[in-house]
């Protein structure tokens, strides 16, 4: 049993899951946008996703030296190596545009992370904006560059995927604030420090229910796909419902963010 925990969490800490599930909403934008034969946008996403998440979560701790090298990490940080040199391959495959516009999407990770300006703390720890950065960069990532790189055009479906995606990630995302309300520093203004727990669910029960009125209003899924969608929807919204601060970590690192891996494996299910 141990050795399983010890697994699961170097799968958790490491940002395999997470990456994963960056991995998982890629092909699901491939496959709401007919996009087939490209692997190497999915893959980009996974390894740049594992590097990018492992760079904010470990960066500032190890640069204020708070982190000790336990043998773990210094697994973590071979990994990550190794990763950042599958990015690297798979970005040199992608178009020219898809490489610019995924430049951009690395400038805001830097922003979140790094503490550009002297005296100012980094993005991560501004007031209320954390949140919206992290959304806007998952819908750049699994959403606007398969597209791009795909060169499909771009209509009113792309439009409504990118509102769907940035709500998925949101709410989920209020989910960890939730679950995180006491670790938090007050003074990051996350949603439920600014409006209570009760109000931050009902937003993402709203915010829920515009994703169910945009997908019914998309005509480039079939009527199976919609149901499949309001189905993990739906699960989100028992996650959040259920959400409080004496939920375990692995309530979020690892059942909440199966929510888009699900998600992937019932549409391959179901529709394929």
């Amino acid at each position: 049993m141990k050795i399983f925990k010890t697994i699961i969490d170097f799968y958790i800490n490491s940002s395999i899951h997470v990456g994963l599930s960056c991995y998982a909403l890629v092909r699901i934008t491939q496959m709401r946008f007919h996009i087939s034969h490209d692997e190497s946008m999915a893959n980009f996403a996974l390894f740049g996703t594992i590097v990018g998440y492992n760079f904010v979560k470990y960066d500032a701790l190890a640069r204020t030296k708070k982190l000790e090298m336990r043998n773990q990490l210094k697994t973590i940080a071979l990994f990550s190596f190794c990763s950042l040199l599958l990015a690297g391959y798979y970005f040199f495959c992608l178009q020219k545009t898809t490489q610019l516009f995924s430049i951009l999407v690395l400038g805001l990770t830097l922003l979140y992370t790094l503490p550009f300006f002297p005296n100012k703390k980094n993005a991560r720890n501004w007031a209320g904006v954390k949140i919206y950065i992290v959304a806007l960069c998952w819908v750049g990532v699994t959403v606007i560059l398969p597209v791009l790189n795909a060169n499909t055009t771009i209509g009113t479906d792309f439009f409504s995927t990118a509102i769907q995606r940035f709500i998925v990630i949101f709410v989920l995302i209020l989910i960890f604030e939730i679950i995180d309300l006491k670790q938090d520093d007050p003074n990051l203004q996350t949603v439920p420090q600014q409006i209570g727990i009760q109000r931050t669910k009902q937003l993402g029960y709203f915010l829920l229910l515009i994703f169910c009125g945009l997908e019914f209003s998309n005509n480039s899924f079939n009527n199976k796909n919609h149901y499949l969608s309001i189905a993990l929807i739906s699960t989100i919204g028992l996650l959040l419902a259920f959400a409080n601060e004496k939920k375990s970590k692995y309530y979020t690192s690892f059942w909440t963010e199966s929510i888009p891996v699900l998600w992937w494996l019932l549409l391959l299910l179901f529709t394929v």
